[in-house]
């Protein structure tokens, strides 16, 4: 009975091993981190979107067009969606509506020029051409 007991313990810590060794991924991508345009979409939820347009370096404005969004179930409401466009630096966005393959779509302006745009279930903005 004794020696039950102690394999029967000795399993339970070997089992909890696995679990307590799994890491979460915060914080900023690297400074050569590839938009989902490039890499053939993000390899993970926690992974930060790459693909809005930096408003603080011009050069880098349509970054996003084009880049490609994943078909999923879109938790995200039409407020959270309009405010990551917002925040992608989108202006007058109209139009939002989610389509069938879980893709919100919109008609936005960018740097004044008119673009359509969409956003995926993960949260990644991008023009579309």
């Amino acid at each position: 009975m004794n020696r039950t007991l102690q394999t029967l313990a000795f399993l339970a810590v070997l089992g909890a091993g696995p679990a307590l060794a799994q890491t979460t991924v915060t914080g900023t991508p690297a400074p050569d981190a590839k938009s989902s345009a490039t890499s053939g979409g993000q390899e993970a939820v926690t992974r930060p979107n790459t693909d809005k347009p930096d408003m603080t370096k011009p050069g880098t404005t349509h970054a996003a067009t084009g880049a490609k969004l994943e078909e999923g179930a879109n938790s995200f409401t039409e407020a959270q969606t309009h405010h990551r466009l917002t925040e992608a630096g989108y202006k007058d966005v109209k139009g939002l509506m989610k389509d069938d393959k879980g893709i919100w779509r919109a008609d936005a302006l960018l740097n004044g020029k008119p673009v359509k745009v969409g956003v995926d279930f993960k949260g990644n903005v991008a023009a579309q051409p």
